[in-house]
């Protein structure tokens, strides 16, 4: 007996979806779009458009849910080439905003190219391995590195040390993945530590500034340190429970930066308290457990390569936002993976996921 139609056209929908990840993926949407309303102060504008990013995200990550990762794996050297011509041409005619140049005016709209390195890169490494595989030796790993390099260095130039560093991570954590030695990561390790005057020397002013005023925020209060000063504040008045929803005092009264963006954790923290941290932080380590096991069911190297680093890469930038919020790390542009407002990084963090569930989906096709 044949099935309903419409009983087929749910199935065909939802076949490629991972059950699990769309679980913890729908939760976190449901957080953002809660703080997202208080943060900006019980009004619609910024709901509506966080709703149409929603949609336009998960019609991409069904779409890639959908691909076979054979198929999306063919794509990488022509998107990473795009991608760093694209960062060639931020070098020679991008707009400079606020000190930094990062964007290209396309008419119609503005690109910032570093976010398509942000899967593209991972892709290229990943499909550069599983094109050597079974012959992989030690210049196999440089080629990978200076994979990695020449979009990180062109990030550099702009600058934007955040974004480089995070995207050249992500391609680390595929050479980790393709069995790179511990002896040569430990060593890398020792050897970025020592270099760390040098480092020093060759970051920018506003850079230093942020490493300063990590140390001691309170030396510029209503400078540099300001940020943190206040998002910390905010993070511990929360107290075990919170506030409670809308009833956040360092939020409503505008004292947090940026409270929408990158430190809409810390409006968070003020409102649900220590108890909302845990449950969140249960839900990005739900997403990590979810992604480290469809990466040790891949069935091709290319899958548990691009399944480690999207996962890896995710976790990452949850860290380092709610670090940052928390005042122990820098302050960088990173956003709260799924709960901060902003277009272009939801889609590209559905991508991410899209990826992922095409992966864990192979064995069903």
């Amino acid at each position: 007996m044949q099935a309903h139609p419409l009983k087929r056209l749910w199935h065909s929908i939802v076949q490629p979806l991972d059950a699990w990840l769309m679980l913890f993926l729908g939760l976190l949407l449901i957080l953002s779009l809660l703080v997202l309303y208080s943060a900006s102060n019980e009004t619609f504008g910024k709901i509506d458009n966080k709703l149409v990013y929603t949609l336009l995200s998960f019609g991409v990550l069904w779409l890639l849910a959908w691909s076979r990762p054979q198929t999306v794996m063919m794509f990488a050297p022509p998107v990473y080439v795009i991608g760093v011509l694209l960062l060639v041409a931020v070098e020679l005619f991008g707009i400079t905003v606020n000190g930094s140049q990062r964007w290209l005016n396309l008419g119609i709209m503005r690109i910032q190219p570093s976010e398509i390195m942000k899967i593209a890169l991972p892709m290229m490494v990943a499909w550069y391995f599983q094109h050597n595989e079974g012959q992989i030796r030690w210049w196999h790993y440089l080629a990978g590195l200076a994979i990695i390099l020449v979009p990180g260095v062109l990030i550099l130039k702009q600058p934007d040390l955040g974004t480089a560093t995070l995207i050249m991570t992500s391609g680390l954590f595929v050479l980790f993945f393709a069995g790179l030695s511990w002896k040569v990561i430990l060593g890398a390790g020792a050897a970025f530590l020592g270099s760390l005057p040098i480092v020093w020397n060759l970051m920018h002013d506003y850079q230093r500034r942020r490493v300063l005023t990590l140390l001691d925020p309170t030396q510029d209060p209503l400078g540099d340190g300001y940020h943190i000063i206040q998002s910390t504040i905010a993070i511990g008045s929360g107290g075990p429970w919170g506030k409670g929803w809308l009833s956040g005092t360092q939020t409503h009264l505008e004292f947090i930066p940026e409270r929408t963006t990158d430190f809409i954790f810390a409006v968070y923290s003020e409102e649900f308290g220590l108890a909302g941290n845990l449950i969140l932080l249960v839900l990005y380590l739900a997403i990590l457990s979810r992604g480290l096991m469809i990466t040790a069911r891949a069935q091709t190297l290319y899958g548990r390569l691009m399944a480690g680093s999207i996962t890896l890469t995710f976790f990452m930038y949850a860290f380092v936002n709610m670090g940052m919020v928390s005042g122990i790390l820098p302050v960088v542009g990173v956003p709260l993976p799924f709960i901060s407002y902003g277009g272009t990084a939801t889609v590209s963090l559905a991508v991410g996921m899209g990826m992922l569930m095409s992966i864990a989906n192979i064995d069903r096709r």
